[in-house]
């Protein structure tokens, strides 16, 4: 017997088989970087950040329909802080940003 997925938050749970439709060239630089035995975990992980992501993008959305929008310097603050860490040396090495984004 099998538990419903709606027991577990997001990123809780056991793993379960499921079908899904990819893109091909995404399922092959999938491939590519983490080989066939790791797919599942890769877009598994993948999914919970979009989760996050969405969640985030909600939170922010309340945020900003009780508070009102986010003052423009502030915006460019945030836009400046995320470029310095983004040109970070240790993120220009060989496989660069993607490397640690996927990690």
């Amino acid at each position: 017997m099998s538990t419903p997925e709606h027991a577990f938050p997001p990123g809780e749970g056991p793993a379960a088989k499921v079908s899904v439709s990819l893109r091909a060239g995404n399922i092959r630089a999938i491939r590519e970087r983490v080989g066939a035995r790791g797919f599942s975990a890769y877009v598994d992980a993948a999914v919970e950040r979009q989760i996050e992501r969405d969640l985030l993008e909600e939170a922010l959305q309340a945020n900003e329909n009780e508070c009102g929008p986010v003052p423009r310097h502030l915006r460019d603050e945030a836009e400046q802080l995320f470029r310095s860490v983004k040109s970070a040396p240790e993120l220009q090495e060989e496989r660069g940003w993607h490397a640690h984004e996927a990690s």
